[in-house]
């Protein structure tokens, strides 16, 4: 697919990242950032959400059964922000010109 017909293929999504949604619809629940995207973006992002979901419930296990270790958890948080951060600028590329001021006042790259 060559980048105009990228263009042409994209549609409007609601995202909230906290709550893991991307949302066709914007009145089916609260969401935080408008982007567009085509179907390779959304897919990408979906996984990114997914592994984040994925990431949060390993440490939810790794500190119930660790509460006081701190093996690890620097890799986790690590690994986490990348992630993180990985997601947002997805959200960036992806982002209506609202949706990039608001991240760009994040200050996460």
């Amino acid at each position: 697919m060559d980048d105009q017909s990228a263009k042409l293929d994209r549609k409007p999504f609601y995202v909230s990242v906290g709550a893991g949604q991307i949302l066709e619809d914007p009145g089916a629940a609260a969401y935080e950032l408008e982007i567009t995207a085509n179907e390779e973006e959304l897919n990408r992002l979906q996984e990114l959400m997914e592994e984040l979901s994925s990431m949060d419930e390993a440490q939810a296990v790794h500190f119930s059964w660790h509460p006081y270790g701190a093996t690890g958890v620097e890799r986790i948080n690590a690994g986490y922000d990348q992630l993180i951060q990985s997601i947002y600028r997805l959200l960036y590329e992806c982002g209506t010109d609202q949706t990039k001021r608001h991240i760009e006042t994040m200050q996460l790259f």
